[in-house]
């Protein structure tokens, strides 16, 4: 009986079975168009500048962590935050593959080295989480130091926590499609084909493990203190715009803008003479 219900639905039980192992389709809206686009991020921006005067002015600690698959669009709201605060105060930390002495160290170790002073913001992309997913997945880690971890981060994070850093987590969810999508992209494209390694097309072999992995890192993680914020990110446009909106809307602040500077007139040494420009060495115009 339940196999003639699934033909006449179109989809035999196996098929049906196959389905659990990907992402739901995320619901699809209309186009967002640049120019709306950009009209909404430059509101953000402004919020976002006042935001960062706030955290100097206060002597906040904020620590945001973005996580996802391989070309979710971490990287894309990243830099989008980063691109219009000062890097003196925002910063990214992206860190590269361990060292055998890092590697020696307590696993928290080189993570907590990277965390914020009073009136920074740290934006990690991809974070203290690697043990939960690629380490995991790919077999970097042993069964034991896998289940240390899903024990220790909670802990680790209420401490950041209780110190006074304001934690915030992000979650980048991407289709099975839209993924495969993106790294063709990158495959064509010059310019993007240094964000796809081997070890991305074999995630692709592993779409299943990454799931599983990610649901039982949630369900040790996604606390009350620290919760996980999930961002559907197939539509790029729309994820930056809701993930930075969110973002705002959890930490309270007030604007600390300064007013417009008047500028003075420029004061003119008639009694300087300055060397010919034949003395110096200029860029070819070749444009």
């Amino acid at each position: 009986m339940a196999n003639t219900k699934d033909k006449k639905k179109g989809k035999s039980a196996a098929e049906k079975k196959d389905d659990l192992y990907h992402d739901i389709e995320q619901h699809k809206q209309e186009k967002l168009g640049h120019k709306e686009f950009n009209k909404q991020l430059l509101k953000l921006e402004i919020e976002l500048v006042k935001l960062q005067e706030w955290v100097k002015a206060e002597k906040l600690k904020v620590v945001v962590v973005f996580e996802g698959r391989d070309a979710a669009g971490k990287g894309g709201v990243i830099k989008t935050i980063a691109g219009c605060l000062n890097p003196r105060i925002c910063r990214i930390v992206a860190l590269g593959i361990p060292t055998e002495k890092e590697k020696s160290q307590w696993y928290f170790q080189r993570y907590a080295s990277q965390l914020p002073a009073g009136g920074e913001i740290a934006l990690f992309d991809r974070s203290w989480y690697n043990r939960a997913g690629v380490e995991k997945v790919m077999g970097y880690c042993t069964s034991d130091e896998y289940e240390e971890f899903l024990r220790s981060c909670p802990e680790f994070e209420r401490m950041l926590i209780r110190s006074g850093t304001i934690l915030i987590k992000y979650w980048f969810s991407v289709s099975d499609h839209e993924q495969e999508k993106r790294f063709q992209d990158r495959i064509t494209d010059p310019t993007k084909r240094w964000k796809i390694s081997p070890m991305d097309v074999e995630s692709r072999d592993k779409w299943v493990e990454y799931s599983i992995a990610k649901d039982k890192m949630f369900s040790f993680t996604d606390t009350k203190q620290a919760p996980w914020y999930v961002v559907p990110a197939d539509d790029k446009k729309r994820a930056r715009l809701n993930c930075i909106a969110h973002l705002l809307s959890l930490i309270p602040y007030e604007d600390l803008t300064s007013k417009p500077i008047k500028l003075p007139p420029l004061k003119h040494d008639v009694a300087y003479v300055r060397p010919p420009v034949t003395d110096q060495t200029f860029v070819p115009e070749k444009f």
